[in-house]
């Protein structure tokens, strides 16, 4: 694939982005802004690349499918872990509109000076540095949550910050194999469902 269209083209070829809203976001989005340079010839590529301190940027499929799950509407709030190079918060401004907001914790600095490079022109992005397993407890409640790293178990710090009705998207399980849940609140009770998606993320720090 030669364009992020055919990208796109394909992901909806395949059944993967079902979602019209989704779409629109990741055609707007150019993958190959967040690639860095040794790696823009596999941009539209739907697999995991290497970025900066050991991390990835995740496959489009996953974001497409964890973008999709998150339900994602305009006005909302939300809260991403794991900004890496930054391409899955821009797929989330695109979503959320300029009414939106997304608030973005990372732990390595590199990936935050690249992402809050990449992410210029979204003026409804905030990138932070900091312990992401935490949350970010001053700006919650949050609309919905998105978990870009694998958590051991559900992360209960995060739970308690999603708004009533809110619901979070997060790999669970060990560092070589995980699955995808969707976490719901609803009238403070919390249900669990599996997703039944398979993946592999890098390891979500400092959890407890």
């Amino acid at each position: 694939m030669h364009s992020n269209d055919e990208l796109v083209d394909y992901l909806v070829r395949t059944g993967i982005i079902t979602n019209k809203d989704v779409e629109r976001a990741m055609r707007k989005v150019d993958r190959k802004m967040f690639v860095l340079d040794e790696y823009k010839d596999y941009a539209y590529a739907d697999t995991p690349l290497p970025i900066y301190a050991n991390q990835t940027i995740s496959a489009p499929h996953m974001v497409a499918m964890m973008s999709q799950y998150l339900d994602v509407r305009p006005g909302m709030k939300i809260l991403e872990i794991g900004s890496g190079s930054g391409y899955q918060a821009a797929i989330l401004a695109e979503l959320v509109g300029r009414d939106g907001k997304i608030f973005t914790v990372e732990r390595h600095a590199k990936l935050v000076e690249m992402s809050r490079k990449n992410l210029m022109k979204w003026r409804n992005i905030k990138v932070i540095l900091g312990n992401g397993a935490k949350g970010l407890p001053d700006e919650a409640p949050f609309d919905r949550i998105m978990v870009t790293c694998a958590a051991r178990t559900i992360p209960e710090d995060l739970v308690k910050q999603l708004k009533n009705n809110g619901k979070m998207v997060v790999p669970v399980g060990p560092f070589y194999l995980q699955k995808l849940l969707l976490i719901e609140k609803k009238n403070n009770n919390i249900n669990v469902t599996d997703l039944h998606c398979d993946c592999v993320f890098v390891p979500l720090i400092n959890e407890g």
